[in-house]
């Protein structure tokens, strides 16, 4: 038996041999070899030249990056108390491991002097792009600071992920501590009948309830809270779920609001050491924003851009409101929006998405989504199934596929995935690298392995797990990321997937989720899950004239999301010692649909700004921006056929393939032959006419 389980290099993760008693003395052993294979390089002083240095220093953070990227990942799919206390325990020495890399004087004496060696101007374009980066990581991360700002910068790094990490501790925590039980079935009027099947098997998991005076139980996972939210009648319902969700992270004992307050203060504190002026700086400086106020520039520019619409599609729902109900026209309650918001949607289009749900049988959209895209990127997806070929997974749920070409047969990758909600798993949907295959010598690179989660309607009794077209968008959304990681074709593997300027690497994902609206693909995957017939012409038809209903608001929500990311680290010093609901308020006036009752702020369980020590803080206008970028992009396709394998050729060879190989700004330019146009998704949302 291996005496280190984490540091097993096997491409197939021995997965139950990862104990939580393993954590700390095999993070340590990492460490402590990654430490000797750098002290190598300090030692050459920049005499081993690109592979001795570059190639070496790549090889030897990854040592510690491989079993740190495993703990990572459990610590998110199989949370538990012995789990949690070996992570918290190693935790602040990987942290300042990592931060002390850039700042080591020898480690950065040989990095610079490698970069200035005769062999440097031989080298191709990728490689020199990977000498460029590797100076840059080191210089943006404090290589030439001080000693005494050295030390505080590592301090500081160290004390963000302790405290990003207890943050996200208390996400977890405060969303599980919640559940409502039903015992009354008038208060379910609205509620589709999977979603009252899901929460009476939710109750009789849990001990509430009989078949003879049945209980329901909801909680604040999505796939419970989003139903009730949308077609709950009992407002009061709504309104209990709603300020519970409202409340996750604001509640001692999982209290986040000085947590944040500390973040902040922390990154700013970071910044100044680096010599910029605010967090934003630091973060988008090598994204293709350039600034912090490039990025809010655009998130207002957008916000001017569909204010107009956002405030007559706010109108329209407060005035269907009162002329349903016979009453005066006023502002909605927070809870209430929703709920509206589909009632006028089925008068408007009569479209009801729930009747979409049938045709989105989990098996069957990924299935189908295999297809599409092996077709268009010329790949093939096998599940690999039975007692012999399955590897290990982390709970019985997870499913696991390879990925060949079809050109050639080769195996280029593998993946996991993880669908379903639990209690030790956190919320929402990600996709994340465990190993990045390294260059071979006859060309190529051994195969990649990633993984895909989410929190998905789970199956029930008599029926497999029928998703909502937005979840299947989710599938959509998240396998595109994972293409981008398994069709990483870069010799370098720091430059390889998805490793790429934040606000670049949406574009993958988001572009992934057209296919989730268009004829000609849906065919191919949405089915009904007992007829298997597609989806009906007239339902087809509703759904896609009732795209465009409420886009003006779905998308001032997501910018309001980046104006309040960009503000709080653009802006600190200027709300520190405030109130934060107030400096929430403050910030978003002007980007929140007008409400009776205020609308809480999301800050306290806003887990892409502060549950890891940079993740999307200050880059959460990400998601705007690569979506200008994405629905400019899919215009090609539609030009050209959006099942065009030709098309889906030049864009996994010019996008997908690349990584980080060139600048963003070209791969794009390379792909469309121009530079992006920003009207193409104003266009498309309905929000300004063709």
């Amino acid at each position: 038996m291996n005496a280190h389980p984490f540091l097993d290099q096997s491409f197939e993760i021995k997965w139950t041999t990862l104990g939580a008693e393993n954590i700390a003395p095999d993070v340590r052993e990492a460490m402590a070899q990654a430490d000797a294979a750098l002290e190598t390089i300090r030692r050459g002083g920049g005499a081993g030249g690109y592979e001795g240095v570059f190639t070496a220093f790549e090889d030897a953070v990854e040592l510690l990056s491989s079993p740190w990227s495993k703990v990572n990942h459990l610590e998110e799919v199989c949370d538990s108390p012995s789990l949690r206390e070996a992570y918290n325990s190693v935790l602040p020495e990987v942290s300042a491991f990592f931060a002390k890399i850039s700042l080591d004087p020898r480690l950065w004496q040989s990095v610079r002097a490698a970069s200035q060696g005769a062999d440097i101007a031989t080298l191709d374009p990728v490689r020199s792009r990977h000498v460029e980066e590797t100076v840059k990581d080191f210089l943006d991360s404090g290589a030439e600071l001080p000693p005494e700002k050295k030390e505080r910068l590592a301090a500081v790094q160290s004390e963000l992920s302790a405290l990003t990490q207890k943050y996200s501790e208390n996400v977890l925590d405060s969303t599980n501590a919640f559940e409502l039980v039903v015992t009354d079935p008038a208060r379910l009027s609205g509620l589709p009948s999977h979603a009252r099947e899901a929460a009476r098997q939710a109750a009789r998991k849990k001990g509430h309830g009989s078949d003879e005076a049945p209980a329901w139980l909801f909680s604040l996972q999505f796939p419970s809270y989003g139903p009730v939210m949308q077609y709950a009648d009992d407002d009061t319902l709504r309104r209990e779920l709603y300020e519970a969700f409202a409340a996750i992270g604001k509640k001692v004992p999982h209290d986040n609001t000085e947590l944040i307050w500390k973040i902040l203060a922390l990154r700013h504190e970071k910044a100044r050491l680096l010599g910029k002026a605010n967090f934003a700086d630091v973060t988008t400086a090598r994204r293709m924003a350039k600034s912090g106020r490039a990025a809010l520039a655009f998130v207002e520019d957008m916000h001017d851009r569909v204010a107009s619409a956002f405030r007559e599609e706010c109108r329209e729902l407060e005035e269907f409101k009162a002329e349903t109900l016979k009453t005066k026209v006023e502002p909605l309650e927070p809870w209430e929006s929703t709920y509206w918001m589909e009632k006028l949607r089925k008068v408007r289009y009569d479209f009801d998405e729930e009747a979409l749900r049938p045709y989105f049988p989990l098996s069957g959209v990924l299935e189908g989504m295999f297809r599409l895209f092996g077709g268009l990127y010329g790949i093939r997806i096998a599940e690999r199934v039975g007692e012999k070929k399955k590897p290990e997974v982390w709970h019985p749920d997870v499913r696991f596929f390879d990925v060949y070409n079809t050109s050639d047969g080769a195996w280029i990758g593998s993946f996991y995935s993880d669908w379903y909600p639990r209690a030790s798993k956190r919320s929402g949907a990600w996709m994340d690298s465990l190993r990045t295959g390294r260059a071979k010598a006859s060309g190529g690179h051994e195969p990649h392995l990633g993984l895909i989660c989410g929190n998905l309607t789970e199956p029930q009794a008599e029926r497999p797990a029928l998703l909502t077209h937005r979840e299947a968008e989710t599938v959509f959304h998240e396998f595109g990321h994972l293409l981008h990681h398994i069709l990483g074709d870069v010799p370098v593997r720091s430059l390889s997937g998805t490793s790429v300027a934040w606000d670049f690497v949406e574009l993958p994902s988001q572009i992934a989720e057209n296919w989730t609206w268009e004829r000609t693909s849906l065919d191919l995957f949405a089915r009904h899950w007992q007829t298997g017939e597609a989806i009906p012409q007239e339902i087809f038809d509703k759904m896609v004239a009732a795209r465009r209903f409420g886009a003006a608001r779905a998308s001032m929500r997501q910018l309001s999301f980046g104006k309040l990311d960009l503000e709080l680290h653009l802006n600190y010093e200027k709300y520190r010692g405030r109130d934060l609901d107030e400096v929430t308020a403050e910030i978003q006036k002007g980007y929140l649909a007008p409400t009776k009752s205020p609308i809480p702020s999301n800050v306290r369980s806003f887990s892409h700004l502060f549950s890891s020590s940079t993740g999307y803080a200050a880059g959460y206008y990400s998601y705007k921006w690569a979506e200008v970028l994405e629905a400019d992009a899919f215009t090609r396709f539609l030009k050209e056929g959006v099942l065009n394998a030709a098309t889906g050729a030049d864009f996994r060879a010019k996008v997908l393939s690349q990584g980080n190989a060139r600048p963003a700004e070209e791969l794009f330019r390379d792909f469309m032959g121009r530079d992006p146009d920003p009207e193409a998704l104003l266009v498309r949302e309905g929000i300004v006419k063709k």
